[in-house]
C-alpha cells in the first residue's frame, strides 16, 4: 500500500514537471513572436493616420476596429481614438500598405459601417460630436466646423 502511494506521488510529480515545462516553452514561444513583430526594419516601418467615419461608440466600434487592426498581418501597432475619429497605425510596408489598411477598415462589419481616409498631420484634429451630427450618427449635436477635414464632413461639403 505504501509503495502504491509512493508510485502515485512520483507520477504526480512527473506530470507536474511536464506541465510546467510546457507552460514555460509556450510562454517563450509567444514572447519570440511578439519580439519578431516589433523588430521590423526601420526602412519598412511606416505610420499612417486614418479618419474613420461611421463609429458610434467607443467600445463596440473603436475598440473593435483597433483589435482587428492589431491582429492584421503587417500591423505593428494600432490605436483608434474614438473622440477624434482617428486611427493611428504603425505598419511594416513590406507586408501591407496604406491602401490595404484603408480597405481593411472599410471591410470591417461587412463593409457597411465604416469608411476610412488617410489624414495628413496638419488635418488631424478633434471634430468629435460635430462630425457625428453631420453624419447623422447622433442627434442634438452641432454642425460640422467649416475647417473640418474629417471624412464624414468633407464628404458632406463636396
Amino acid at each position: 500500500m505504501i509503495n502504491l502511494t509512493l508510485t502515485k506521488m512520483k507520477i504526480q510529480k512527473i506530470i507536474f514537471a511536464i506541465a510546467i515545462a510546457c507552460f514555460t516553452l509556450t510562454a517563450c514561444k509567444n514572447q519570440e513572436k511578439k519580439a519578431e513583430k516589433t523588430e521590423v526594419l526601420a526602412e519598412n516601418k511606416q505610420r499612417v493616420s486614418l479618419a474613420i467615419s461611421g463609429m458610434t461608440c467607443e467600445i463596440g466600434c473603436a475598440k473593435t476596429i483597433q483589435s482587428k487592426l492589431s491582429k492584421k498581418e503587417g500591423v505593428i501597432d494600432a490605436k483608434v481614438i474614438f473622440t477624434d475619429s482617428i486611427a493611428n497605425i504603425e505598419f511594416d510596408a513590406s507586408k501591407t500598405s496604406k491602401e490595404d489598411l484603408i480597405a481593411f477598415v472599410g471591410g470591417i462589419a461587412g463593409g457597411e459601417l465604416y469608411k476610412a481616409n488617410e489624414v495628413s498631420n496638419k488635418e488631424k484634429h478633434a471634430c468629435n460630436d460635430s462630425c457625428k451630427k453631420e453624419c447623422e450618427m447622433k442627434e442634438g449635436k452641432k454642425e460640422c466646423k467649416e475647417d473640418c477635414k474629417m471624412a464624414c464632413c468633407t464628404s458632406k461639403k463636396a
